[in-house]
């Protein structure tokens, strides 16, 4: 009887430790955390993209969820700052208590964050914009679903020299991703044995498009290669043209084509912008006629920006798939990291890295802003 107690006794002690969740975990759901910027000119397309990422988790959701669970996204803005970031990481591991980070933006804000992230042993998922240097030093936190900025640079350089064009500028955002996406396409037209016929770097706000604009044209490139977000594009195109300048204009998929068309008018046809997921108006891939359903009913507009959102929503809802109702951040670590997928066309695969896909594809925006193969 004495055996018996001591037995019992020991189990009812253990029951509470072995039942402690990770934090943001309960039975119904799991919290994930997101900073990134939200408002002002570049937060539009950011807000897209999370929307896309919301498709998958409440597709999921209506269907049971993940071993019973629903994903719910905490974000909070940061405004592209490094420390206001690290702040709001602080926050959300510390006191809203989520289970790990999805969908952050930026590189000198991932490169601040990312510490905090590692230290707490936390995944971060999906990050966007991040520049390939920031990629490397947040491997084993950090699993990027879309293609490096270098790949992007790469496929774009060698189109323009393939179609004869070699004098090539850069027109990039001034900030720490702006700067190492110029090395990235000086880079690229260096394997090519070819230089920048000149560069500008952009604040986000607009105040130095008309400076920066004259001093593109003054080199007078056949073709300007732009790492620019929100309205920025348009505004430099608009500037250019101003000045009686006609090169071609080349976007990284930072370049939100919609946007650009309708500051731009009319003469942005012709753009030309490398997207690194699969094109979002297939008509014969059922995992993409899915999103554009989920998004029409949601009336979210369907686009590459809620496109690449939704594919990221899925990796993220297929790794905890792998991990099952015993959910930890070590296992979601493991689960991550032999993840391989594929979706709509593009391949998925962190077992080689940080970085899972490397695809990228040039499409052209038409002057109503509808993006043609």
């Amino acid at each position: 009887m004495i055996r018996r107690r001591t037995v019992l006794g020991a189990s009812a002690l253990a029951v509470p430790w072995v039942a402690r969740a990770e934090p943001g975990v309960s039975d119904q759901e799991v919290v994930f955390g997101q900073t990134g910027i939200l408002s002002g000119p570049l937060g539009g397309q950011i807000n897209v993209m999370l929307a896309g990422a919301e498709l998958a988790f409440s597709e999921s959701a209506r269907n049971g969820g993940v071993a019973g669970r629903r994903v719910r996204l905490k974000t909070v803005d940061d405004e592209l700052k490094p420390d206001r970031a690290a702040a709001n990481v602080r926050k959300l591991l510390d006191e809203d208590g989520v289970f790990a980070l999805f969908g952050c933006v930026g590189s000198a804000t991932t490169a601040a964050t990312a510490p905090l992230a590692q230290k707490a042993g936390v995944p971060m998922v999906a990050g966007y914009a991040v520049a390939d240097s920031v990629r490397a030093k947040a491997e084993g936190t950090a699993y990027f679903v879309r293609a490096t900025s270098g790949r992007e640079a790469e496929a774009l350089v060698q189109h323009l020299a393939t179609i004869g064009i070699t004098r090539i500028a850069a027109a990039v955002l001034d900030n720490p991703g702006g700067q190492e996406a110029l090395t990235l396409i000086g880079s690229a037209l260096g394997k090519l044995n070819l230089q920048p016929a000149g560069s500008g770097a952009f604040k986000g706000d607009g105040s130095t498009v008309a400076a920066g604009a004259r001093a593109l044209v003054d080199a007078k490139p056949q073709a300007i290669l732009m790492y620019l977000g929100g309205a920025l594009p348009g505004e430099l195109m608009k500037a250019c043209w101003a000045l009686g300048a006609q090169p071609s204009f080349y976007g990284m998929s930072i370049v939100a084509g919609e946007v650009t068309a309708k500051v731009a008018g009319e003469r942005a046809r012709g753009l030309a912008i490398s997207q690194v997921v699969p094109y979002p108006w297939a008509q014969a891939d059922p995992l993409i006629v899915r999103y554009r359903s989920l998004a029409e009913a949601a009336k979210l507009p369907v686009g590459y920006y809620s496109f690449e959102g939704y594919l990221a929503g899925l990796v993220l809802l297929e790794a905890l798939r792998r991990v099952g109702r015993d959910l930890t951040r070590d296992k979601l670590h493991t689960a991550l990291r032999g993840l391989r997928t594929r979706l709509a066309g593009m391949s998925v695969d962190f077992t080689a890295g940080a970085t899972g896909s490397r695809f990228v594809e040039l499409v052209q925006v038409s002057h109503d802003g509808r993006f043609v193969r």
